[in-house]
């Protein structure tokens, strides 16, 4: 039982890191109708520039700070080159971002090097949240921090006993993705200038007619929009790896995420990213294989179908593809992904 907890909140932890991505390219997709290819790499680059400015001021200072530096260069991309090309239409916006995931790429490697970094996260965060105690006699428990070494033992070797810890990174991860979800949320549906950026998307003319700078209001929703990248980055790059590869490793996941979730749609990108992150950690999980299930039901099978390729391979390592497959599937049947609304 606890290692299927574990392997649900190690799942929930994943996919909400996934939506901590998803949810700035979201933003920026429903609000201004871009589809920005190099938002993986202001994930990238808010490690990066969180791993600097932590290297003076701390890890939290830089939680703060990072974000804040990426979103200003975000805007100042929007500024700058996005504006120029949005007349030519989604094709242009497309390869301007295009360009730019490379131009991020290169910068980085020539600034701070093809190695990965030594990220840490701050000490408070380096222990468990909790450990789950699994006693063959005394059931399961939980026990807030680390286990003492005798909760963990057992003197009879008939007893079993096995700790499974929690990472306080996983747990601080989960909470700062709920927090944003309802952040960005309240912004949009509760404040005035949520209701504005709205405004601006379907009705730009009579917005600006109330004294509204349209074009400004989209470069702020595009910065807001790296930001959040950049917050998920600084995370993400503390708890796994701060490298250059770090961009590629998740930036095709989170289209999927985009488009099974809904093009446009924050709640389907949050739902779509737990369902992608819980069904990669558990493929990974049971690594089971068709030649395994057989043999565990008691079905014959003769050598040569044990010894096939195809039957021994195991669900860790088509997990990678379970993503895609799930993109595919729900464009044949759901092509607006779902909880999507928005056309086009």
């Amino acid at each position: 039982m606890e290692f299927f907890i574990i392997s649900m909140l190690n799942g929930l932890s994943y996919g909400l890191l996934l939506f901590m991505l998803s949810s700035g390219l979201t933003l920026i997709f429903s609000m201004m109708g871009v589809l920005n290819f190099a938002h993986a790499s202001f994930y990238m680059l808010g490690a990066y520039v969180g791993y600097t400015i932590s290297t003076f001021t701390g890890f939290w200072p830089a939680l703060v700070l990072a974000p804040l530096v990426v979103g200003a260069l975000g805007a100042l991309f929007e500024r700058v080159c996005l504006r120029r090309v949005h007349k030519f239409g989604h094709v242009a916006e497309l390869l301007i971002t295009f360009g730019l995931a490379y131009v991020v790429l290169e910068l980085v490697q020539l600034i701070w090097g093809r190695i990965a970094l030594e990220f840490k996260p701050p000490e408070s965060l380096r222990g468990p949240v909790f450990t789950l105690i699994n006693h063959s006699v005394n059931g399961l428990n939980l026990v807030l921090g680390a286990a003492p070494p005798e909760l963990c033992s057992a003197v009879d070797a008939a007893i079993r006993v096995v700790c499974s810890p929690f990472p306080a990174t996983r747990g601080f991860m989960m909470l700062v993705a709920l927090v944003m979800l309802a952040s960005v949320w309240l912004l949009l549906t509760h404040t005035r200038i949520g209701l504005v950026i709205q405004a601006a998307l379907t009705h730009p003319d009579m917005v600006e007619a109330l004294g509204h700078n349209v074009p400004r209001v989209f470069m702020m929703v595009f910065g807001a929009g790296t930001a959040l990248a950049a917050l998920a980055g600084v995370i993400g790059g503390s708890i796994f790896l701060t490298e250059p590869s770090m961009a590629a490793t998740v930036g095709s996941v989170i289209f999927v995420v985009v488009v099974v979730g809904g093009m446009g749609s924050l709640s389907g990108a949050f739902l779509a990213s737990l369902l992608i992150g819980v069904i990669q950690t558990f493929a990974v999980a049971f690594d089971y294989s068709l030649a395994t299930l057989a043999q565990q039901i008691g079905l014959p099978l003769s050598a040569g179908v044990l010894n096939n390729t195809y039957i021994k391979l195991t669900l860790s390592q088509v997990a990678p593809i379970l993503p895609y497959l799930f993109l595919v599937l729900i464009l044949i049947f759901r092509p607006k992904g779902l909880l999507g609304k928005r056309e086009g």
